[in-house]
């Protein structure tokens, strides 16, 4: 199975809907594990709670109990040197050698401009859900 780190605005994406929500679809179907560390667990809790996104109590709670249950937790061991410039979306790539993933999904221009990571690809979401369809 192809392991992936999300980053947070594809996993509001994923709980919002529309054409990046379709990657929810492929999680729900076992297309991918979810990797994630407890900074990026604790990042997505923060990001789905905050009221401009109208999301209900209940919807959070599925997906945070979705990522507890179905997601594989890393620790990472090796801190990335602030390699772009937002060194907090550097704990998606912390956990994306930690996890040793297939990819990394972002709609961050910072992450995305890199386009890979010690030879992990970046990718958008719409690139990862062609992507699936091509590898799955």
């Amino acid at each position: 199975m192809k392991r992936v780190v999300l980053d947070t605005n594809i996993l509001v994406s994923m709980a919002l809907g529309g054409e990046v929500g379709k990657v929810n679809d492929e999680w729900k179907a076992e297309k991918f594990l979810l990797i994630v560390s407890d900074e990026i667990v604790s990042e997505y809790l923060d990001v789905l709670q905050r009221p401009k996104l109208h999301l209900k109590p209940y919807t959070i709670a599925v997906i945070m109990g979705r990522i507890y249950r179905k997601a594989e937790f890393v620790a990472p061991t090796e801190r990335t040197p602030n390699i772009q410039p937002d060194p907090k979306d550097d704990k998606f790539l912390e956990a994306a050698i930690a996890g040793k993933v297939d990819i990394i999904v972002s709609g961050d221009k910072h992450l995305l401009d890199l386009k890979e990571f010690r030879s992990i690809p970046i990718i958008t979401g719409r690139e990862f859900l062609d992507w699936l369809k091509a590898n799955g």
